[in-house]
């Protein structure tokens, strides 16, 4: 059986710390992951043959920007596999810019968004697009909600 897996790309070494939880999350459901840094103003180049190779490679992309916010937009402008977008916070408008520029996409290129810093739940919403797939994640998810529950 195909183990599924999810391309994380950030637009910065400094999104780094909030961009690792959702590989936390994904390796908690058995799902692989790659981690990738690609600037969709300071390296397009690398952000569009990211984008050229991830229907082969991936299941789903999560992609997490700050500031201006680009990259998931660009990246679901290249590819169908869904994307989901993580807002990453920053000093000037404390994520609301990102917010914005991830959530405002034009009709026909949708991008799934998260809320500011949220990447562990960008995870867990790839474990569940990832489902309809891999039916074995259902039962995962129904274990992770359970154990939520008692905390």
């Amino acid at each position: 059986m195909k183990r599924p897996k999810v391309g994380i790309i950030m637009g910065s070494k400094s999104d780094l710390e909030i961009m690792s939880r959702a590989a936390e999350v994904l390796r908690g459901f058995g799902i692989g992951s790659d981690v990738v840094i690609a600037s969709a103003h300071r390296t397009p180049k690398k952000v569009r043959a990211f984008a050229a190779k991830a229907e082969k490679q991936y299941d789903l992309i999560i992609a997490g920007a700050g500031m201006a916010a680009h990259l998931p937009g660009v990246l679901a402008s290249f590819t169908t596999l869904p994307v989901i977008g993580v807002p990453i916070s920053s000093k000037a408008l404390g994520g609301f810019d990102a917010l914005y520029s991830i959530v405002q996409m034009p009709p026909g290129i949708p991008v799934a968004t998260v809320a500011i810093d949220g990447a562990k739940n960008a995870g867990i919403l790839a474990a569940e697009i990832l489902a309809a797939k891999y039916p074995y994640l259902k039962s995962k998810l129904a274990q992770f909600r359970k154990n939520l529950a008692k905390k």
